[in-house]
């Protein structure tokens, strides 16, 4: 191991000073303020720093290792990326779709034994569209949960459906932040460049829809179990329309293009552009909908996406400059080589093993906030993955799968029970639901960490870095060792 850089006053142990505060600020701002504020974390993650600081031996080298993790090429690329995305995701909601799928339910006419499956349905493409979890939950239950109670759907199996279909949206949608996360942090060996955000999806979509698909069926049996009530919709909305459905035809193209180009960039720009012009063609978009002023101060869906994402934006840039820290300080490194010298990380299945492990613990700490986990777990997943030949889909993969799954819905820590409990208060038709009670019906994670299990105990889906960089399920030689399964 390489000499450290960063040395403290009292030992290594205050490199981890930085990291504990962060994590005793996500507790109390989540957990027991419940404030979901990313703005909130990035102050935490900040303040962790000017406090660390204090305690380095050479104040100046502390400063430059925080502005090296902050200025990575992995750090930058998120930062642009979350930009971006945050458009897409401003122009979906500016655009209604959710209203689209309340009149889709209406014209159908949907009974409430089939109503929760339909929620999950179409909140998953919802998610998908925005790439936001936790906006999709804000925007889903005022229109889907209402509805559903007045037509005597089952309320925590409602509540569920839709906390499970945000994070399907959130684990499967090319625009999602963890996405983003979970693939720039998987380095390629081969050559110099992070994993592909199409190529990661489109291996990932193996579990996410084989995980969809068992638990759309489950909400049907359960929904169908649990009401007996056959009633006719009549009335969702007198605002419900189909013409937001016509926003889902640049949607699937962004996602044909992200998935067959592996382009980001050029995604998010078709996007753009075919999403404005749908939006101005069908009257859902004004051109000042899209950029303009209003009350002397700028307005429109491409400000409101940028403006959206800073919080985030800084939440990363808090946390990469902590990341630099403990890389400076040696600790990233020792880190791995603790792990990497356990009979656990000496297979590809064990160092999967110790990958899911880690970023469930750390989803954990970080109160089911899955992207801080992985923006902290992410260069211990890659280097552990490297060593053992592991490709940076399968790598980015395991991490975001695990980390979207049972860890971000453990009761007691999760943000997004808190925030579903929260949004079932203030109905008259039904009181307001516990975390405990939404745990057990958020299925989609739950069948998601299963089907993870099996795929890293038989392998299915595992793939190796070839020379070329290419994802090959065989063992390939390289720098850092590769041995078979």
């Amino acid at each position: 191991m390489s000499e450290p850089i960063l040395r403290f006053r009292g030992g290594l142990a205050l490199a981890f000073l930085p990291p504990v505060i962060f994590l005793v600020m996500c507790v109390l701002f989540f957990i027991v303020f419940k404030a979901f504020d990313m703005t909130a974390l990035a102050m935490g993650g900040f303040v962790s720093l000017l406090v660390g600081a204090i305690f380095a031996r050479d104040y100046g080298k502390f400063w430059e290792q925080v502005l090296k993790g902050i200025g990575s090429e992995t750090s930058v690329a998120i930062v642009v990326i979350l930009f971006l995305v945050g458009m897409i995701s401003a122009m979906i909601k500016a655009t209604g779709v959710a209203n689209g799928f309340v009149w889709l339910a209406q014209d159908i006419g949907l009974s409430a034994g089939y109503y929760t499956f339909f929620v999950f349905i179409a909140v998953s493409v919802v998610a998908m569209a925005t790439g936001s979890s936790i906006g999709t939950m804000f925007t889903a239950f005022p229109i889907f949960y209402a509805a559903g109670l007045a037509i005597g759907a089952p309320p925590a199996l409602l509540a569920g459906a839709i906390l499970s279909a945000a994070i399907l949206g959130d684990n499967l949608a090319p625009i999602s932040d963890t996405t983003i996360i979970s693939s720039s942090s998987q380095r390629f060996r081969s050559r110099s460049a992070v994993a592909d955000i199409g190529g990661v999806v489109r291996h990932r979509a193996r579990y996410a829809l084989t995980a969809a698909l068992i638990s759309a069926a489950l909400f049907l049996m359960i929904g169908q179990s649990q009401t007996a009530d056959t009633s006719i919709v009549s009335q969702f909305s007198a605002t419900a329309s189909a013409m937001p459905l016509f926003m889902l035809i640049p949607v699937a193209i962004m996602l044909i293009v992200a998935m067959v180009t592996r382009d980001i960039f050029m995604a998010v720009t078709v996007g753009l552009v075919l999403g404005s012009a749908t939006g101005l063609a069908t009257g859902l978009l004004t051109p000042a909908m899209i950029v303009g002023v209003k009350d002397g101060a700028l307005s429109g869906f491409l400000y409101d996406g940028v403006n959206s994402m800073l919080g985030t934006v800084a939440l990363v840039l808090s946390v990469f400059g902590i990341m630099g820290v403990l890389r400076g300080a040696g600790v990233m490194e020792l880190m791995v080589d603790k792990i990497t010298s356990g009979k656990l990380s000496s297979t590809p299945r064990g160092v999967e093993t110790a990958i899911g492990l880690g970023v469930t613990a750390t989803t954990l700490l970080f109160g089911g906030v899955n992207s801080a986990a992985m923006l902290t777990f992410g260069p211990v997943a890659d280097e552990l993955g490297a060593r053992v030949g592991l490709h940076p889909y399968r790598r980015a993969n395991v991490m975001d799968c695990f980390a979207l799954g049972l860890a971000s819905v453990v009761p007691v820590l999760s943000a997004y029970l808190f925030i579903g409990a929260l949004l079932t208060s203030g109905y008259e038709a039904a009181p307001a639901l516990s975390t405990f009670d939404l745990f057990p019906v958020t299925l989609y994670p739950l069948v998601l960490t299963a089907i993870m299990v099996l795929s890293v105990i038989t392998g299915w889906g595992r793939t190796y870095e070839a020379k070329d960089g290419s994802a090959v399920t065989s063992p390939q030689p390289v720098a850092a060792g590769n041995p078979a399964n």
